[in-house]
């Protein structure tokens, strides 16, 4: 193990300097990204439609195949990360944030409606001038 340590030094130190700046990132982004929630975004049982222009089918199924194919990377690097020097459960929380499946805007709502989870979103929302959120 030692040795193992001694021979990649180097890429040990790369994955810490990496897992410092996504730290880093994740602190100065998280606040803007709470700040642009619409405050009454949580209070309707299901998710509003989103107007989008009109696509042809083709652009739109790639993006949704790729969005998904980096949802699926960013879990499983989050996996890894749990394990390594890295953010593996906020690379897992942007991983699931990016994948479109079944039920998914009931599981954001639970998680928001978490009475800490709740204080802290307004807590950055009030910070931002925003007002809090309803649920």
């Amino acid at each position: 193990m030692f040795e193992w340590i001694r021979d990649n030094n180097g890429l040990i130190w790369w994955t810490g300097i990496v897992s410092a700046g996504m730290l880093v990132l994740a602190l100065l982004i998280a606040p803007w990204l709470v700040g642009r929630i619409p405050a009454g975004y949580f209070s309707r049982p299901h998710r509003a439609g989103v107007q989008r222009p009109a696509r042809s089918v083709i652009p739109r199924v790639l993006w949704l195949a790729a969005k998904n194919l980096l949802a699926i990377a960013c879990l499983l690097l989050g996996c890894l990360l749990l394990v390594l020097p890295g953010q593996g459960i906020l690379t897992i929380l942007i991983g699931i944030m990016l994948l479109d499946f079944p039920g998914k805007f009931r599981l954001q709502r639970w998680v928001v409606s978490r009475r800490r989870v709740v204080e802290s979103i307004n807590w950055l929302r009030q910070r931002r001038g925003k007002d809090p959120l309803v649920l």
